[in-house]
């Protein structure tokens, strides 16, 4: 019997490399999604718990589905988040959590095409559909050029390390803000202690 190596997207992707403290500067490759946007406070908007409870089931089926038709298995990607504002303030320094607007993602590995992605979500359905399940799609993301560190601590406690990632690190090497802000939530929120959770602050730039 063939024993199907199991493998670990954040220990061989570069994107998911950070370290509190530096700013790092890479070139990403083009990726795919599944994908959930929203808009609101995501501790107290019920459309945020629903598009995990959307995604994460659809992750598992796709793991499950990719080894079982392709040998190929891997570990399910921790979420990750676009997040963005009418007022870029909402995150740096106002922190008004109700003025945010998300979508919500966990990676599709590049080896699994969209038509075996379409038809685990088509077998979903036929279960026991999650809530948002008619909005989850496959997104498409070309970020390119990026800046971005590790904070590690509360949610709530990103903005001076936001605040300095935007107003200096990025201007002094001669960069603009060009795309969403991401999160990739490297610790499982539900089990890990606010002050221990580790995070990647990405953002894409540009030459100003």
């Amino acid at each position: 019997m063939t024993t199907v190596t199991k493998v670990d997207l954040t220990k061989s992707l570069d994107g998911y490399r950070a370290r509190a403290g530096d700013f790092r500067l890479l070139d990403l490759p083009p990726s795919r999604y599944l994908a959930i946007d929203g808009h609101g406070d995501p501790n107290t908007a019920s459309a945020y718990a629903e598009a995990l409870e959307t995604l994460y089931p659809v992750a598992y089926a796709l793991k499950f589905a990719s080894k079982r038709e392709l040998d190929r298995d891997h570990v399910v990607p921790p979420l990750e988040g676009l997040w963005w504002a009418d007022e870029m303030d909402a995150f740096t320094t106002a922190r008004d959590k109700s003025r945010w607007d998300w979508t919500m993602l966990i990676l599709i590995p590049e080896w699994i095409e969209d038509a075996l992605v379409e038809a685990v979500i088509a077998d979903v359905r036929t279960k026991r559909a999650p809530v948002r399940l008619g909005d989850l799609r496959i997104l498409p993301l070309s970020e390119g050029l990026c800046l971005q560190t590790l904070h590690i601590g509360s949610f709530d406690d990103e903005a001076p390390l936001l605040a300095r990632m935007h107003d200096e690190v990025i201007p002094e090497q001669g960069l603009r803000l060009a795309g969403l802000h991401h999160e990739v939530y490297l610790s499982d929120a539900r089990r890990v202690a606010p002050e221990k959770r580790r995070t990647i602050l990405r953002q894409p730039v540009a030459p100003a």
